[in-house]
């Protein structure tokens, strides 16, 4: 199977401050990463690399032809709620319907089968009710709801979520793991999460983000990946957590 994107050697960062170094990672059609390391690690340096915000300083990261369409990529992103500014004058059925601003013309008309695109994601996220309300209006759980609808709405083949849990309700979170599990059938997921007990649950396998990366199949959270995280962390579950031994990182 051919993989979406793939990233080799890669190093990004800000000037003269390399934040990433030597970077390789390989997302494969329906793979659910969950992307890990400590504040300041790259995790977001990555993110805005793969979503084409920032230049490599050197490597590369190339998208297989069905993740290309036109001059841009197959990808939806799910960012920070706190990134987003909610005295922005605009309803949440205009920010469902941004997510197909890519593939516009000059007019930036949206023909009939975009907007019932946009409503059933809508109907399907149970805020169809609100969707002329303008976003600062909405709960934490609300815009996280429109901005998914946003993210899925160009029907993309890889899906970034960026610390989707933060500013919701529990409900909501809980949904939107079910909903992620779901998606992941038709489309690969790369989630950035410090919330290791609750994804452990639904990824596949993590990348551990830390000035490098290293990469570990499987998704069973162990002594070893923790030490790699590199950042304290407390998980708290009923039973034994299982154990797997995972190769030391090659220096």
């Amino acid at each position: 199977m051919d993989s979406l994107v793939e990233i080799r050697n890669l190093s990004a960062g800000y000037g003269q401050n390399i934040v990433l170094r030597d970077v390789n990672l390989s997302i494969q059609p329906f793979d659910f990463v969950g992307v890990i390391g400590p504040n300041g690690g790259g995790k977001t340096t990555l993110l805005k690399a793969l979503l084409g915000l920032l230049s490599p300083i050197s490597g590369e990261i190339n998208f297989s032809e069905a993740m290309t369409e036109g001059n841009s990529h197959r990808i939806g992103y799910l960012p920070q709620i706190n990134n987003i500014d909610r005295k922005f004058p605009v309803t949440v059925f205009d920010v469902v319907r941004s997510g197909l601003m890519s593939r516009k013309r000059l007019t930036g008309r949206y023909n009939s089968e975009e907007n019932d695109r946009a409503n059933d994601l809508m109907s399907e996220m149970g805020i169809s009710g609100i969707r002329m309300k303008a976003i600062g209006e909405l709960s934490g759980g609300q815009i996280q709801r429109a901005l998914l609808c946003r993210a899925l709405v160009n029907s993309p083949k890889l899906l970034i979520l960026d610390e989707p849990n933060t500013y919701v309700d529990n409900r909501f979170e809980r949904e939107l793991y079910e909903k992620l599990k779901v998606l992941n059938e038709k489309l690969a997921i790369l989630l950035v999460s410090h919330d290791l007990g609750t994804i452990s649950t639904y990824v596949k396998s993590y990348a551990c983000v830390n000035g490098s990366l290293h990469y570990h199949s499987g998704n069973k959270v162990t002594p070893e990946l923790l030490k790699s995280y590199e950042c304290p962390i407390q998980i708290i579950s009923h039973g034994e957590i299982p154990h797997t031994v995972l190769y030391n990182h090659k220096s």
